[in-house]
């Protein structure tokens, strides 16, 4: 039951309208602090809780206490299995195996469907890599390509960036999607299984499909992102970069189906549970990653697990916004205000998927940040899975989806992409903007039909 606020009375509403109230005010601080004020996001968040809790009538002394235990709850599951995922998206693309996917399959597609080798490059090597590295990684890829072959180099560019935010969105061991599996206690294998089969069809309408109606956009990329590729002889084989990136993929694929399988041996199914943990399931992947694309090539492990100190520098950040966020989301639970703002939320004559994708885009729009913007809704939102019975793997999805819409000035992705290609703003709306708002959209779709198939 939902603390009753003493300001309530104050300002002659009911508690319920209160709340609502309440929890508006402080999302809208945060989207203040983070978007006009400039903030770190964690700070943000620790001050847009504490308002909530004041605002909500929580005990000042048990304020403290829940923030807490929302970044330890929220960290506690998350920390190990978000590094691991760094380190080894950092192995990928320091040894090569990323731009050998990138070449092999342009190799194989052939110049005349050089989008399409795109786009399946930038989902492949999207599934280890994290957003950042991939875009800095492989954007000289599309720049090369531009140069050989005179094609538009925003109609190239495109599709693969497509692949990159699809993955970053949808599908786990990405940090806003691994997040939101803990939020809302969903399996991890299954969400990482919905996600490729909605991310698929996605994928093909909002890359190679859209960027055909880019080819007279016109780009002018700075000198200084032209370079950066290796050569060919010093990257690893095809087969072994494929293979390897994929293992994360492989590995939660077979432990989600033997978990489903009716093992009758308490020790077996002991086993199998230990290993389909998605921790374990990234320890082995690195360890894998470190013997095929490393030691196995004749590289010494202290220089292998040289770049492990960048990649957890660069992800330091976006712990940093999941602490927050877990401070935020205990608050709501803790003052009772988020069973009640699931009951009003879950009234509404909207679907839960629907209006968890329908949050998450508002915040986004606000806010910038998609993984801001997919914990803060996942916070609000989760009361609702628990009392529709939505299927928690979807939700993660449909918010996933909804973080992903209409990015544009607040949203340093935007930035990168105008810049890197230099274009201008109206261009860069025109196609990095709608390319992120289709993907959303037809993301949303995809999610729906889904649900309506499993029933």
């Amino acid at each position: 039951m939902a603390i009753t606020s003493p300001l309530a009375a104050l300002f002659g509403v009911t508690p319920a309208a209160w709340a609502l109230l309440a929890v508006a005010l402080s999302v809208g601080l945060l989207t203040l602090l983070i978007a006009w004020a400039k903030l770190q996001p964690l700070i943000a968040f620790v001050a847009a809780a504490l308002a909530a809790a004041l605002l909500l009538g929580m005990p000042v002394e048990s304020i403290p206490k829940s923030i807490d235990k929302g970044i330890g709850d929220l960290l506690g599951s998350l920390i190990v299995i978000v590094c691991l995922g760094a380190v080894f998206g950092k192995l990928i693309a320091d040894s090569g195996a990323a731009q050998r996917i990138a070449s092999y399959l342009i190799g194989v597609f052939g110049s005349s469907r050089m989008p399409v080798a795109l786009t399946l490059t930038g989902f492949v090597a999207g599934i280890p890599l994290y957003y950042n590295v991939g875009f800095v990684l492989l954007v000289p890829l599309v720049f090369s390509l531009v140069y050989q072959s005179g094609r538009p180099a925003v109609a190239l560019a495109i599709p693969l960036l497509c692949g990159l935010s699809i993955a970053h969105g949808f599908l786990p061991p990405h940090p806003s999607p691994t997040a939101l599996v803990a939020q809302f206690h969903a399996d991890m294998g299954r969400t990482l299984m919905y996600g490729l089969i909605v991310a698929v069809p996605t994928l093909i309408l909002a890359g190679p499909l859209f960027a055909m109606t880019l080819k007279r956009i016109q780009a002018t990329p700075a000198p200084m992102f032209r370079t950066g590729l290796r050569d060919e002889v010093e990257l690893p084989g095809a087969f072994n970069s494929f293979a390897t990136a994929l293992l994360p993929v492989w590995l939660l694929a077979a432990a989600t189906a033997a978990a489903a399988l009716p093992i009758a041996d308490p020790a077996l199914k002991s086993l199998v549970g230990f290993l389909a943990n998605p921790m374990i399931v990234m320890l082995v992947a690195l360890l894998v990653a470190v013997i095929t694309l490393g030691v196995a090539r004749g590289q010494k492990l202290v220089v292998l697990m040289s770049g492990a100190q960048d990649a957890l520098r660069d992800i330091a950040s976006i712990l940093l916004v999941i602490a927050g966020a877990g401070a935020l989301k205990q608050v709501l639970v803790d003052s009772g205000v988020s069973a009640q703002l699931g009951t009003q939320l879950g009234a509404l004559p909207v679907p839960p998927l629907v209006l968890g994708w329908l949050v998450a885009t508002l915040i986004r729009i606000c806010l910038g940040s998609a993984t801001v913007a997919g914990l803060t809704a996942a916070g609000i939102v989760a009361p609702v899975v628990q009392a529709s019975g939505t299927d928690p793997a979807l939700m993660v999805l449909a918010i996933g989806a909804g973080s992903l819409m209409c990015s544009h000035v607040n949203d340093s992705g935007f930035w990168m992409f105008k810049e890197y290609f230099g274009l201008s703003l109206k261009d860069t709306f025109r196609s990095w903007t709608l390319m992120e708002t289709l993907v959303g959209v037809f993301g949303l779709i995809f999610v729906l039909i889904l649900s309506a198939l499993l029933g």
